[in-house]
């Protein structure tokens, strides 16, 4: 191994390094949550196991869903992460330190026993069926399910009952955070946008009575109940559309409605399903509950209060929510072995906007004035012009506290060439020096890209390093050479 170039896997007779691994999908923790943007852990994990010694610090200043502080943990690796998105941190503490399986398991229990009975009496039927999925088509209800075992059986109600569940008071929730947003086309949002507007009156009360419960608890179990509760609200909410008339590209069209998901902003159907709330609820609270279980043996981590703490006690981990631009530069210069990032792709996820409906629910606040992106909604003043400027101070930053043969991995892809120009500009802005890149794709489809026009099915992993000679880079070069689409050429002139 050149004395040159301290990475883990050997150089000598330009070795290959071997391929990644596909993308099996979001299991446990990584399934339990949904989150805009989420990547393939095989990637970080290849490039983790590749670029890095034990307790070698790995800097994150875009942490997204969190999936990469677990990872560098598991493998030994000290980690630091930034990210504006409030539930981006909770979601990463969680996976680094969950609750005790027991204590998670008797609080949901506990919730139940108390909140159950009133949350299924607003879904009681006359003949004492609850129902679990009203189908609405604007404001009528024109089917009704409940459930035998697994198997649904559609119910026939009398005009008068029908009335009375579509005629449901209004509920002002008394515990929840109202939203913050803005005027924004692309993802359907506007500026007045209330919870009453994205939920039914059932559904509100429920989520009121649930978070009322989770408020005698604390810590990590606390963490953990509320974003059970942030996890499934997506499928309490008026924006679970209804799947008909599959199989009409193949000639064999249905008339079988299947229930949809929460996909495409803040989207309300006119066909929509309404489905229990408890029901939600507790789906999302066994997959965590599956998730700990089966982590049980795994490394947890508790983070570091303070900067100087990780730093000066060799801590594991430290994590801020905040604005990266600011918070890099209390990091010191040549002190980050790896950064491994996938930044907000220019206008591809408003990922504070996306989440506000979780972080109003949890009473987490958004700062949307720190937060890289081009957005749609104008009155944030996002453009082009500005994420350019802030991304290149971020990029600089990342630059100066990269050790000297320090490497630094983007996860990045763009439709636009204006959305590449910081990365474009990384080498005579910086002084890193780049040395390929690899497409990756990603572990599952994405309804908010893939029907967009021109909507990205893949991303870039670009590999970027810091004082780094001619001769250890050709020799980075030859040990990536066989990854599946690897270039030494930059993204935008393969295309």
């Amino acid at each position: 191994m050149s004395n040159n170039l301290q990475i883990p896997f050997n150089f000598e007779g330009y070795s290959a390094l071997g391929t990644p691994l596909p993308p099996k999908g979001y299991k446990g923790f990584a399934g339990f949550h949904k989150y805009w943007g989420k990547k393939p852990i095989e990637v970080w994990r290849f490039l983790i196991e590749k670029l890095t010694f034990p307790h070698d610090i790995v800097l994150d200043p875009f942490l997204g869903s969190g999936l990469i502080a677990k990872e560098c943990v598991d493998h030994n690796c000290r980690f630091i992460g930034f990210d504006v998105n409030p539930i981006s941190i909770e979601l990463t503490k969680l996976y680094l330190y969950p609750p005790n399986y027991i204590d998670l398991r008797n609080a949901i229990y506990r919730i139940e026993k108390r909140v159950k009975p009133l949350i299924n009496s607003m879904y009681l039927l006359s003949d004492g069926n609850i129902v679990t999925h009203f189908l609405w088509n604007k404001d009528q209800i024109t089917r009704v399910w409940t459930k035998s075992g697994r198997k649904k059986i559609e119910l026939n109600l009398a005009k008068l009952e029908l009335e009375n569940l579509q005629s449901v008071e209004e509920y002002q929730p008394i515990r929840l955070r109202e939203l913050c947003l803005f005027d924004n086309t692309r993802i359907n949002s506007q500026k007045n946008l209330s919870l009453t507007k994205l939920f039914s009156p059932r559904a509100l009360r429920a989520i009121d009575l649930i978070k009322g419960e989770i408020e005698q608890y604390s810590g990590n179990l606390k963490r953990a109940l509320h974003l059970i509760l942030s996890a499934s609200v997506g499928q309490m909410s008026n924006m679970v559309f209804a799947v008909s008339k599959r199989g009409k590209t193949k000639g064999i069209e249905t008339d079988k409605i299947e229930v949809g998901s929460w996909v495409v902003g803040y989207w309300c159907p006119a066909q929509h399903f309404e489905i229990n709330a408890w029901n939600c609820y507790t789906n999302k609270a066994s997959k965590l509950l599956k998730a700990v279980e089966e982590g049980r043996s795994l490394k947890s981590v508790r983070t570091s209060p303070s900067l100087n703490d990780f730093l000066n006690k060799e801590e594991t981990v430290y994590l801020q929510q905040g604005d990266s631009e600011q918070l890099l530069k209390d990091i010191p210069t040549e002190s980050i072995k790896v950064i491994l990032t996938d930044p907000p792709h220019g206008d591809r996820i408003p990922y504070l906007e996306l989440s506000e409906m979780w972080n109003s629910i949890i009473g987490l606040d958004s700062n949307y004035e720190d937060e890289l992106v081009v957005s749609n909604a104008k009155e944030r003043g996002k453009d082009i012009k500005t994420y350019n400027k802030k991304l290149s101070s971020i990029f600089h930053q990342c630059a100066r506290v990269l050790k000297k043969e320090g490497f630094l991995g983007i996860m990045f892809n763009a439709r636009t060439d204006c959305h590449w120009q910081c990365l474009s500009d990384l080498e005579t802005t910086t002084g890193l020096v780049y040395i390929g890149c690899y497409p990756s794709v990603y572990s599952a489809g994405s309804v908010l890209q893939d029907n967009r026009k021109g909507g990205l099915k893949t991303d870039y992993v670009l590999l970027y390093g810091k004082q780094i000679n001619e001769e250890n880079r050709a020799k980075t070069v030859a040990a990536f050479s066989n990854l599946k689409g690897w270039t030494t050429r930059y993204p935008k002139e393969s295309d």
